[in-house]
């Protein structure tokens, strides 16, 4: 469980490091399971498969010839253990506190694959504007590291207190050194301070961040790989809003203003109740 310093921490930041919650043999066995799901041969199939940068879904023989992100939606549905993973009881825990909620759901997960020397950039943005589809915009992702995630091989950065600003994602852009700047400075808030901070994780170490906060990463130059999983959880009380497009779109079953559940947003966390998986 995280510390009151923790929940205060995240309230201010809108990030937290947490600990290191997958083993080395955890980490390898998500990581075969991941070049399982690349290569194609996995029988259940993920939402989405491509490259981020291009939306090209043949990537394979382009990791080593251009810039690549591979963007993997909803491996879980196509790799039990990458379910397991998202049902994590620490993790499913600590999320919990910081969306103060007794019920969590998965909206969807996300790997971001940075191959070496050519893994490319990931913008600056925010998660909530690219899920429109869903309010409010309490959602909170559990990044694990599937490698080190350093300065060196592109790891993410953050903005701290960006989660407290609202929606600014079309005015967001990156300078020559990819610092984030705002397009339109005058509609933040008083004070506002938009330097971006690293954000590096170890192996199997867990991040946190909440959806409003604006983050990013720059390439991958070095000759190391960064594989992580993103888990992107909703609380109970979130809802289907359809103002918007989302390729989850597809899977939901509930009327406008309804809470969003089904079989495709399972439940992973239950207060005082276990999960059966």
């Amino acid at each position: 469980m995280l510390t009151n310093e923790q929940l205060k921490e995240f309230e201010e930041f809108g990030y937290i490091k947490g600990d290191v919650v997958l083993s080395d043999a955890e980490v390898d066995k998500l990581r075969e399971e991941l070049q399982l799901v690349m290569d194609g041969k996995s029988v259940k199939k993920p939402v989405l498969n491509r490259n981020l940068l291009d939306g090209e879904k043949d990537y394979g023989m382009s990791i080593s010839k251009k810039e690549t992100v591979v963007q993997i939606v909803n491996i879980w549905m196509a790799s039990d253990e990458f379910f397991q993973h998202a049902c994590n009881q620490k993790i499913c825990e600590e999320v919990a506190q910081l969306t103060k909620t007794d019920t969590l759901r998965i909206w969807h997960d996300q790997i971001q694959y940075k191959p070496p020397v050519t893994g490319g950039p990931t913008a600056w943005h925010q998660d909530h504007p690219a899920w429109p589809i869903i309010q409010p915009a309490d959602l909170v992702s559990a990044w694990v590291a599937l490698d080190d995630a350093t300065i060196e091989n592109g790891c993410m950065w953050m903005v701290p207190g960006s989660h407290k600003w609202g929606n600014h994602q079309e005015y967001l852009a990156s300078d020559a050194q990819f610092m984030p700047y705002h397009k339109q400075p005058e509609l933040l808030p008083v004070g506002a301070n938009t330097k971006a901070v690293p954000f590096e994780i170890k192996k199997g170490q867990v991040g946190y961040h909440h959806c409003l906060t604006w983050h990013g990463s720059p390439n991958n130059r070095s000759d190391r790989k960064r594989r992580a999983i993103a888990v992107h959880y909703m609380p109970g009380h979130t809802r289907f809003e359809p103002t918007g497009s989302h390729p989850m779109e597809a899977h939901v079953h509930v009327q406008p203003g309804e809470i969003l559940k089904g079989d495709d947003f399972p439940v992973v966390y239950k207060k005082n109740s276990t999960i059966k998986i």
